[in-house]
């Protein structure tokens, strides 16, 4: 197989997780849930969609890490990726109700949501270098 072919397989096999996990996530937050909360307030929900987006975020950003030739990986990039995954997060709450009857939108989620894509930039950005030497070592075993 080319190196070219090969350091593609590593992204594509992350672009399919990240769509499907993308996938997920909206499935979900469209769904009807039993729902336990405090008062209107449920920490628990909030450090589910925290979890959630970090975990979103980081698939996208190891997907545009192994996507991209190392010289064309850029903090802008990161940045990009970022605003668009909480947009996503707010347009699912739009979603939400818009067009269900038993969900409604929620800026504490945006909120949740938006902190866990930032974390997960945070510790993209913090561990770069190791993400790249797994980038090489994966690109070569494939």
């Amino acid at each position: 197989m080319q190196k070219n072919t090969r350091n593609l397989l590593g992204a594509r096999i992350l672009f399919i997780i990240a769509v499907l996990y993308t996938l997920l996530i909206t499935s979900l937050s469209l769904m009807q849930l039993g729902k336990i909360s405090l008062g209107g307030f449920d920490p628990t929900d909030k450090m589910m969609h925290l979890g959630a987006y970090f975990v979103l975020a980081i698939l996208w950003f190891l997907y545009y890490i192994f996507k991209k030739q190392e010289e064309f990986i850029n903090i802008k990039g990161f940045f990009n990726i970022s605003i668009l995954i909480i947009l996503f997060g707010m347009l699912i709450e739009v979603l939400q109700g818009a067009l269900t009857d038993y969900r409604d939108p929620d800026w504490a989620d945006i909120l949740a949501n938006s902190i866990g894509v930032l974390l997960a930039l945070g510790f993209c950005l913090g561990l770069f270098k190791f993400f790249m030497r797994l980038k090489h070592k994966i690109n070569s075993f494939l």
